[in-house]
């Protein structure tokens, strides 16, 4: 049992490190402003081209700059959710399965 809860403990941190690792990207205004991500949902960059940034209002760039993070965050969490939902499927199979239950989480 002990076993099973370290392997447990090791594909969590696997998975963590392949999230780390997928870039995901959300874009605004014909990729005017871009927003760079992690499948982790960590902000690694935002790009806004100066003629966007010269032409727009503050509050413009404040509102569409929301958007865009939340496109980003948005992708990394479908990510995320494949990712737990392959490793929880995995982790099932290894274990055996767990009969009709397994069932639930897309076993045959």
């Amino acid at each position: 049992m002990f076993d099973k809860l370290l392997q447990a403990q090791q594909k969590a941190e696997e998975s963590k490190k392949r999230l780390e690792s997928i870039s995901v990207t959300g874009e605004m205004e014909n990729g005017a402003i871009k927003v760079h991500a992690s499948a982790a949902k960590t902000i690694k960059s935002i790009e806004i081209t100066d003629d966007f940034y010269e032409k727009s209002s503050k509050e413009e760039l404040e509102e569409i700059l929301a958007v865009a993070v939340n496109k980003a965050l948005e992708q990394a969490e479908k990510i995320a959710q494949a990712e737990t939902a392959a490793m929880t499927q995995e982790m099932l199979s290894s274990m055996g399965g767990l009969g009709a239950l397994g069932n639930l989480f897309g076993g045959k």
